[in-house]
């Protein structure tokens, strides 16, 4: 991966994070229109995934998308996994938030709005694994999860692996409870009687105590609750907005 071919910086569309190379990968905006089944206006969600990852050369209808029950669990996908809640939430996988495969034109899909999705490549063995890493989540380490998981599953040294965080809420915006201080004591911090959490900075730490290393993470650096014009965030527009898409497959 050339690692400085991925954008950084705010006003860099990231429909395409890895342009050519062995891999797809891209975010999706708001203006791609919610690509969630179950929450917000579904009606043109299908439509909506079609067009979106057919402009990347990914047929929707092979996409292999997870429940997130914010939970640590981390599936492996295999070619006969394909299709997997691709146009169904029923039909997705049930109980994980993250998933790993070593499979060619297995697109790997999550769908946010706050959580941060995280990019993982390991170009050596290769494969990928897509993080769907929210507050639950990351407190039972589904980040490191998913490194050791490529590591047993793939060969993967994690050494060899290259990160790209996704649009998130950041702590400018994640307000938190006092019990999140038991939780995440080096990730919350106090501004104006308020409390806030990094969760980025909570997912960062995991990648680096599992090996990472720290020039191989790459973040875009967009907070979803400064942007919800340009991005759905559930603490801006409430339980009812919809979902945008982060999609991975090896090429």
């Amino acid at each position: 991966m050339e690692t400085g071919n991925i954008p950084v910086k705010q006003e860099v569309p990231l429909r395409s994070l890895f342009p050519g190379g062995m891999v797809r990968a891209a975010v999706s905006g708001r203006g791609d229109g919610n690509m969630s089944l179950s929450y917000g206006d579904t009606q043109y969600s299908l439509r909506n995934r079609r067009d979106f990852l057919s402009g990347l050369g990914i047929n929707y209808e092979h996409a292999v998308a997870v429940k997130q029950p914010h939970s640590g669990v981390v599936r492996y996908v295999d070619t006969l996994d394909r299709g997997r809640g691709a146009d169904s939430y029923t039909t997705a996988i049930p109980d994980a938030d993250a998933l790993v495969t070593d499979k060619k034109h297995v697109p790997l899909v999550i769908l946010t709005a706050d959580c941060p999705s995280i990019f993982l490549y390991d170009s050596k063995t290769p494969a990928i694994g897509l993080v769907h890493a929210g507050w639950k989540g990351t407190k039972e380490k589904i980040t490191e999860n998913s490194v050791q998981f490529m590591r047993h599953y793939c060969g993967t040294k994690p050494g060899d692996i290259s990160v790209f965080f996704g649009p998130a809420i950041r702590k400018c915006c994640y307000e938190v409870g006092e019990e999140f201080r038991d939780f995440f004591p080096y990730e919350t911090s106090g501004k104006d009687g308020r409390l806030y959490l990094d969760l980025v900075l909570a997912n960062k730490k995991q990648l680096l105590d599992a090996g990472v290393g720290r020039e191989c993470i790459r973040d875009c650096g967009i907070c979803t609750g400064c942007n919800p014009e340009e991005y759905f965030s559930y603490r801006k527009q409430g339980c009812d907005c919809g979902r945008f898409i982060s999609v991975f497959m090896l090429a």
